[in-house]
């Protein structure tokens, strides 16, 4: 082990042993931007465009359940690394719409969902939310996290996706 190495490991140890890290585990809390709309945007063409299709698939199809307009937003390949959803546009839009049941509203004005950051880079565009769960060593309480969806875009529409789902069975609350 390096001197550098010890020397964490020390200073780990140390703040483990005197409590100081006890409180660790009362973050505060994740809060979302106070205009979400606002977040979907670049001065980048390529990103603009990209952000503005992830905007419309939390908005359009995450929210209001308008998984009709799929087509608009994915492509028919649609690789899905969530563990609960098939790969391509019409497994997701099955999972969504069979499994899930979600039923089609009105599509606002304004995004209703609340949004902590959307980062662009490339043809990936990352937006983190706010996301409230029950603590597990006492239900009656719950704490927030950020939970997040990952796609890469070709030509303008997503034709990956990451999140952090499980196959956990537990009931997710919400985003």
């Amino acid at each position: 082990m390096t001197k550098r190495a010890l020397g964490r490991a020390t200073i780990w140890m140390l703040l483990l042993g005197s409590g100081c890290l006890e409180g660790a585990h009362a973050q505060e809390a994740v809060t979302p931007a106070a205009s979400p709309d606002a977040l979907f945007t670049s001065t980048d063409p390529v990103l603009n465009r990209n952000k503005q299709a992830a905007y419309h698939i939390v908005k359009d199809l995450l929210e209001a359940g308008h998984w009709e307009l799929a087509d608009r937003w994915l492509t028919p390949e649609y690789h899905q690394h969530n563990p609960l959803a098939a790969s391509g546009r019409d497994g997701v839009v099955t999972f969504f719409t069979k499994t899930l049941k979600a039923l089609a509203k009105p599509i606002p004005d304004r995004m209703q969902t609340p949004i902590v950051a959307v980062v662009a880079e490339g043809d990936l565009v990352t937006v983190s939310y706010p996301r409230t769960v029950k603590d597990p060593a006492d239900p009656a309480k719950s704490y927030t996290t950020t939970w997040f969806d990952m796609w890469r875009f070709k030509d303008g529409k997503a034709d990956e996706h990451w999140d952090p789902a499980t196959k956990d069975p537990r009931p997710q609350t919400s985003k």
